[in-house]
């Protein structure tokens, strides 16, 4: 049974790219902390669902679902950044991003997180540079800090999160394999081409 997609007010990826003033962030709970992701690097957000395990992969690697046919390796984002493991509730799902993965090369990564918040919109002079944590957040994952009205929001670089290596990790994940290699029953991930979110442009 495929899985329910959750559907945002996203504005086409062409009328973003066209003002130069402001981005758009994806606001999304991981590890009690509130994160923000370039809404052109999101490519849908499904319900969580259960993941294939994977053996022999660092832990913040929490396994793989079957994406209409294309293996995804998930990422569990509170761990990866060094926070405690994301537990399962109600509102938890995994965010499907692009990440770069050479010079002409993207790839599918899932990203679990606690809960996701809303679209949002900032302007280059309200992101400030990154300030020092103190070992809390590694802030070479950092793009920068972005105020939301009275407060601010860690924004990511979803490119620095994972390192080379562990581009490589994942990008040998999802190449495609005899079904012998990869253990597992995906029958409750997302398997339907109709289940894809479509961005709503806004009228």
């Amino acid at each position: 049974m495929a899985r329910q997609l959750i559907t945002l007010n996203i504005r086409s990826k062409e009328a973003i790219e066209s003002n130069d003033d402001q981005d758009r962030y994806l606001s999304l709970a991981a590890g009690n902390e509130e994160f923000g992701i370039n809404i052109l690097r999101v490519k849908e957000i499904i319900e969580y669902c259960e993941l294939t395990p994977i053996p022999r992969m660092p832990a913040f690697i929490c396994g793989a679902l079957n994406l209409r046919g294309q293996v995804v390796p998930v990422v569990d984002l509170a761990l990866r950044l060094d926070k405690t493991p994301t537990q399962v509730a109600q509102r938890t799902c995994i965010v499907i991003v692009e990440l770069a993965a050479g010079k002409s090369e993207e790839m599918e990564v899932g990203l679990l997180i606690d809960a996701v918040h809303q679209v949002i919109d900032i302007g280059q002079e309200d992101i400030r540079p990154a300030p020092s944590f103190d070992g809390a957040i590694n802030t070479d994952f950092m793009y920068g800090m972005g105020k939301v009205g009275d407060n601010f929001i860690i924004l990511l670089d979803i490119d620095r999160v994972l390192s080379l290596h562990d581009v490589v990790l994942l990008g040998e994940l999802a190449e495609p394999k005899e079904p012998s290699h990869l253990e597992g029953d995906f029958s409750n991930s997302v398997d339907s081409e109709d289940d894809a979110i479509q961005p709503q442009a806004e009228g």
